[in-house]
């Protein structure tokens, strides 16, 4: 450790002076080979045992999804549990009764939200304030004013078009940051950051044994009913989870070649 050991923030010139335990954080870690196993071992599964995973395992796995990265870390997301009978049941036919639902020991409603954001950026001015060190100006700034500049699209979107000619003629002359600007871009925001959480969310499970599957198929419209959902939210994905049946995973992996997607320029 070095210079004032309450500092926890990195200049904007990149120079650091403070207390390093944040700065190695997970540097250290260097394990390809374990990795390549784990995303080799993950397989989408459509029929599991009975078998119930633990309480504690969940909760873990859950818990690993919130350390995602995020936009922001402004963590648009919500993770729904469900855990009563008659709310299940709902789902699983929302689901088609599909078996990956139907099966499962447990099911994660994974959903983003585009109206959490004021408050969060609140609540990370916050989490600065509980700091024994000075909160840099620049990250105050940040939430206090260019997130509520950047996020701001109005009811029904009504500052869509004024954010878009800004953008327009501002862009001609400076980098912008031209999305999002309406109550879509804004969906998408959110999307992006709570799907990258269901990632971890999988890769969770399957360090621990056990199997998922993430869902598209559903009636989004009885799953919220179900689950008296409300407000401006996208369920991303349900994720199923628990232990793999024979005959769970219906065929071979297949992937289309890398140069099909993958690009130099």
């Amino acid at each position: 450790m070095s210079g004032d050991q309450n500092n926890v923030f990195t200049k904007m010139d990149g120079t650091f002076d403070g207390n390093d335990r944040f700065q190695a954080e997970g540097g250290d870690y260097h394990n390809p080979e374990e990795f390549k196993k784990l995303i080799n071992a993950r397989r989408s599964v459509r029929r599991y045992t009975d078998e119930v995973i633990p309480d504690h395992i969940v909760n873990d796995c859950l818990d690993m999804a919130l350390l995602a990265p995020n936009s922001s870390n402004l963590q648009p997301w919500e993770f729904y549990r469900i855990k009563n009978k008659d709310v299940k049941a709902k789902i699983v036919h929302a689901c088609f009764s599909q078996s990956a639902a139907k099966t499962s020991s447990e099911l994660i409603v994974c959903v983003a939200r585009r109206d959490t954001w004021r408050a969060h950026s609140k609540q990370m001015l916050e989490e600065f304030a509980k700091l024994p060190v000075e909160t840099p100006a620049v990250a105050k700034t940040y939430y206090g004013k260019l997130v509520p500049f950047v996020y701001t699209v109005g009811p029904l979107s009504v500052l869509t078009p004024f954010k878009w000619l800004f953008n327009t003629i501002v862009g001609l002359f400076k980098v912008v940051p031209r999305d999002p600007i309406s109550a879509g871009g804004m969906n998408t925001w959110a999307v992006k950051s709570t799907a990258l959480a269901c990632e971890n969310l999988m890769l969770a499970f399957r360090a621990y044994g056990y199997d998922t599957c993430p869902m598209e198929g559903f009636d989004s419209w009885k799953v919220k009913s179900a689950m008296n959902l409300t407000g401006n939210c996208e369920i991303v994905m349900i994720i199923s989870a628990g232990r793999r049946a024979d005959g769970g995973v219906y065929g071979p992996r297949i992937r289309f070649s890398r140069e099909q997607f993958v690009k130099t320029i």
